[in-house]
């Protein structure tokens, strides 16, 4: 069976801890994504013939790590699909960053516009054609001599949001090249991982907190844990 890291599974929602550098659903590359690996789980398990039922409520950037929520029922993806248009679902991410945010903690809007051939989104004017309003609220957790530990929560889940947000406000994430880190990380990932996830179960409703571990080999990840024990 393959090597996941299952962090909450019940008979409607399985939650992954994603690596970086796993897609989540399949593109162009043509490498096995997130979303097939756990059909081979559920099937192997429960002895499932047949093709196995799998929904994919929300995505994450290949580059990062951290919590992937699959719905298992379709009942169970129209009801999460709703919580998260409805945004009735709170999420939390880690990055560590190459400069401090400009204030210890604060709400930060913007519009973001995305160039579909760059894969890469833009902060605009309001006015702009295609410009989507993106918001999130960050908390500097502390610094170290070269980087700095953000906490942020998502609003809006537009293209990239985090990763641009940041950039704009000088806070560039660790290894992301593409919004103007110093360098890249060596595996290829990006220091940002999606830490936490609080939400109404879609069919039991009962409150729901499930927090995933950053990448244990990492010192800044490692770093970034002990400030919040």
């Amino acid at each position: 069976m393959d090597n996941l890291d299952v962090v909450y599974e019940d008979n409607h929602l399985i939650v992954i801890n994603k690596p970086a550098g796993t897609l989540v659903q399949g593109d162009k590359s043509g490498d096995e994504p997130l979303s097939d690996i756990v059909k081979r789980y559920i099937k192997v398990k429960y002895n499932k013939p047949g093709e196995v039922f799998l929904g994919t409520v929300h995505r994450l950037d290949r580059p990062t790590s951290g919590i992937v929520l699959f719905a298992r029922t379709s009942k169970a993806l129209t009801r999460m699909n709703a919580l998260f248009k409805s945004k009735n679902i709170q999420k939390t991410y880690w990055a560590v960053v190459e400069k401090p945010t400009p204030k210890k903690s604060g709400l930060c809007i913007d519009y973001l516009q995305k160039n579909e051939k760059q894969n890469k989104s833009y902060v605009k004017s309001e006015t702009t054609s295609g410009a989507k309003r993106a918001e999130l609220s960050y908390e500097l957790k502390g610094s170290g001599n070269n980087y700095s530990f953000v906490e942020i929560k998502p609003v809006t889940g537009r293209h990239h949001q985090i990763r641009v947000q940041l950039s704009s406000m000088g806070a560039i994430i660790k290894g992301d090249l593409k919004y103007g880190a110093r360098r890249s990380n060596k595996d290829g990932s990006i220091h940002l991982h999606a830490r936490k996830l609080e939400f109404i179960h879609p069919v039991k409703k009962e409150p729901i907190k499930i927090i995933a571990p950053p990448p244990s080999h990492d010192a800044l990840w490692q770093a970034f844990l002990d400030l919040n024990n």
